[in-house]
């Protein structure tokens, strides 16, 4: 029996992203896929929002105009979203993808009762571009689809495994958390992920785990609510 009926994966752009942390990498895309698949197969709904950073991001466009650089930033994630489908159809795991743009010779508009349809159907759903709104991360865009589609928990596929003080890469005696309430993250001043996210969370009741999607069948452990990672609620 699984802890979770029915799941949104935010999968980082960067743990896609080939060795020179540019572009995708097929080793990456199939780790992620072989885990969903296995997901699947556990009758558990998945929907997954994906972000761009291997190809782009906002923060990049120095001397651009914000909106300009985060419209960019949510092409990117259409990349992203395509190869993952791609992947997942090649495993027999159907698949659509929605955008937040209406980009609609490659992939549907973004519309919350079809979404909902292609899970009874037993579908993946990939959700692109975010919000479609700039000065929104897609943290925040994943945060937003988990309140829509009423997901379990906010599944947060990292590359740090958990939430920490400080940031452990600079910090080796940064202290890791293994839970902390909303407010405790707010108030604490934590910058892993996008307050706006957590807050959106916090209001709508859902479970935030963040952790390491390095960690051997990380998703698959989460999802049969082992202990890993940093749990938010």
């Amino acid at each position: 029996m699984t802890k979770y009926k029915r799941v949104l994966i935010k999968i980082s752009g960067e743990a896609l992203a080939a060795e020179n942390g540019f572009g995708i990498g097929n080793d990456a895309v199939d780790m992620v896929v072989e885990q969903i698949c296995k997901v699947r197969e556990m009758n558990v709904e998945v929907g997954i929002v994906v972000g761009g950073g291997n190809f782009w991001r906002g923060r990049q466009g120095t001397g651009m105009d914000r909106t300009t650089a985060d419209h960019m930033g949510m092409l990117a994630t259409v990349i992203n979203a395509l190869a993952l489908q791609d992947a997942l159809e090649q495993k027999g795991i159907q698949t659509r993808v929605q955008t937040a743009l209406t980009i609609t010779r490659v992939a549907e508009p973004y519309i919350l009762r079809k979404a909902l349809r292609h899970f009874e159907k037993g579908r993946v759903v990939i959700f692109a571009c975010g919000t479609g709104n700039p000065y929104f991360s897609t943290d925040s865009g994943a945060a937003l689809r988990a309140a829509e589609i009423h997901a379990d928990a906010l599944l947060m596929a990292k590359n740090i495994d958990g939430i920490y003080d400080s940031d452990p890469k600079k910090n080796p005696d940064a202290k890791k958390y293994d839970r902390l309430s909303y407010m405790d993250y707010i108030k604490n001043g934590l910058t892993a992920l996008d307050t706006t996210a957590v807050s959106l969370c916090m209001d709508n009741n859902i479970a935030i785990v963040s952790f390491g999607l390095s960690e051997e069948n990380s998703i698959v452990r989460v999802v049969n609510g082992e202990k890993i990672g940093t749990v938010i609620d």
